[in-house]
C-alpha cells in the first residue's frame, strides 16, 4: 500500500473521486425533488437536468442546469489547478484530466454509471488546451444555434477540438486527447443512434 503515499497516485485518486460527484443528480433532488436518472434521458448532466426540472419548475430549471454545467466543468479543473501549481509533470496533468472524465462518466457513487462527460471534458481541456477548446466552444455554439440538437452540437465541438489539437500542437502526445474524445463519443452512442433514426429531440 506504499504506492498510496505517492503524490501522483493521490492526485489520480482525487481526480477520479471528485470527477465522480454527480452534481446534476444531487442538485435536482435537493432543489427540485426529482430524480434525473429515472426521467428524460437518464443522464446526470446539465441538459437532462434542464429538461427534467423544466417540466416541474421552468424558472428553477435554467438555474440548476447552469449550476450543473459549471460544477461538472470545475470538477476536473479544481484538481488540475492544484496539481499544476504544485509543479507536477505534464503527463501527470493529462492523467488527472483523463481520470476526472472517467470519474464523471463511470461514477463510483452510481454503480460506475454516470453522465456523458461533455462539461467535465471541456473543463479539463480548457485548462490544458485553451485555444483548441475555445475553437470547440465556438463550433458548439454555432451548431447549437442552427441544428439545435444538444448531442450533435456537443460531439461536433469535441471532434473539432481533436482536429484542432493535431493542427495547433502537432508534436504533443495526443493519446490522452484521443482517449477522452473516444470516451465522450462512447457515452453518446445512444444519442448517435437516435440521431441516425431521426428520433433525437431538439433543444427548445
Amino acid at each position: 500500500m506504499d504506492f498510496l503515499f505517492n503524490i501522483n497516485v493521490q492526485f489520480y485518486i482525487a481526480a477520479y473521486l471528485i470527477g465522480g460527484i454527480p452534481f446534476g443528480l444531487l442538485l435536482a433532488k435537493k432543489f427540485a425533488g426529482v430524480d434525473v436518472k429515472s426521467a428524460g434521458s437518464g443522464s446526470i448532466g446539465a441538459t437532462n437536468v434542464l429538461r427534467v426540472v423544466k417540466e416541474k419548475n421552468p424558472d428553477l430549471a435554467k438555474k440548476l442546469g447552469i449550476a450543473t454545467l459549471v460544477l461538472d466543468a470545475l470538477k476536473g479543473v479544481s484538481v488540475l489547478a492544484v496539481a499544476y501549481f504544485m509543479g507536477l509533470d505534464e503527463s501527470v496533468l493529462w492523467a488527472i484530466a483523463v481520470l476526472a472524465v472517467l470519474g464523471h462518466c463511470f461514477s463510483p457513487y452510481l454503480g460506475f454509471e454516470g453522465g456523458k462527460g461533455i462539461a467535465t471534458g471541456m473543463g479539463v481541456m480548457m485548462f490544458l488546451l485553451p485555444l483548441e477548446t475555445t475553437i470547440a466552444l465556438v463550433v458548439w455554439l454555432v451548431m447549437a444555434k442552427t441544428v439545435r440538437i444538444s448531442s450533435v452540437s456537443s460531439l461536433t465541438g469535441v471532434f473539432s477540438l481533436l482536429v484542432a489539437s493535431f493542427i495547433i500542437h502537432p508534436n504533443m502526445p495526443h493519446a490522452p486527447v484521443v482517449f477522452i474524445v473516444f470516451i465522450l463519443f462512447y457515452k453518446h452512442i445512444p444519442n448517435i443512434v437516435r440521431v441516425i433514426k431521426g428520433e433525437e429531440k431538439r433543444v427548445i
